[in-house]
């Protein structure tokens, strides 16, 4: 078998972690501190994360306009862009600026290019600031989406957990339009997260999904949150 080679590193800011960007044959994958964290060939679970939202939107007149937290290999961004009309906005948010670049090199083929996209806006900022930094806060996303670290339960960086909090959930439902949802992923369930999305007043539907899809995988949770 061959063995994995080292393209790229790259520090997380503010956390002391090292991703490296590392290839073996055609399969890429993303480590941190070491260990794989996401795999080229196992991402069925992060296309779900959107196709399970952009399939429940409904239309209200304005073009929809999603944010991404976690940029990742793309996958959950050229998902979203391959559901969502030609008037639609998808911002991403990614604390990380060597993940962006290698979402414009080697990695970009994996989604379809996806940064090429012009409904496509990138922000090189954590997902955290891109929500505090929305003013009055006004109702403008049809649809936020979750996928920083791994998710609620098992977090690599504590900095994230404001995000899964219950000021971070209830400053994203204060950002959604009417109707519109918070979508968490997740490396495994966490009730006490349910819990804390139906006490902000959000309609909860938790789906199971495997990592590879129909080829099986890891069980992996996305929380679809619904705005009344």
């Amino acid at each position: 078998m061959l063995a994995w080679e080292t393209l790229d590193s790259a520090q997380v800011p503010g956390a002391g972690q090292t991703l490296r960007l590392m290839r073996r044959g055609d399969e890429f994958a993303i480590w941190v501190d070491g260990r794989p964290l996401m795999i080229s060939r196992e991402h069925a679970s992060e296309d779900a994360l959107a196709e399970l939202v952009c399939t429940r939107l409904q239309p209200h007149g304005l073009p929809p306009r999603i944010l991404i937290g976690g940029l990742g290999m793309g996958f959950t961004l050229g998902a979203a862009l391959a559901s969502l009309p030609a008037d639609a906005t998808v911002e991403v948010a990614e604390i990380v600026p060597q993940v962006v670049e290698w979402n414009r090199g080697p990695l970009a083929p994996l989604a379809g290019f996806p940064l090429l996209d012009s409904r496509c806006i990138v922000h090189e900022s954590d997902v955290a600031e891109v929500l505090r930094g929305q003013q009055s806060p006004a109702a403008v996303y049809d649809a936020i989406l979750l996928d920083v670290d791994n998710g609620p339960r098992s977090l690599s960086t504590p900095a994230n957990a404001w995000l899964y909090s219950p000021d971070g959930i209830r400053r994203a439902a204060a950002v959604l339009r009417p109707r519109g949802f918070l979508a968490v992923w997740s490396a495994g369930p966490d009730t006490s997260f349910t819990n804390r999305l139906r006490r902000a007043g959000l309609e909860v539907e938790e789906t199971l999904v495997r990592s590879r899809g129909r080829k099986g995988g890891s069980r992996h949770t996305v929380w679809l949150a619904r705005a009344s």
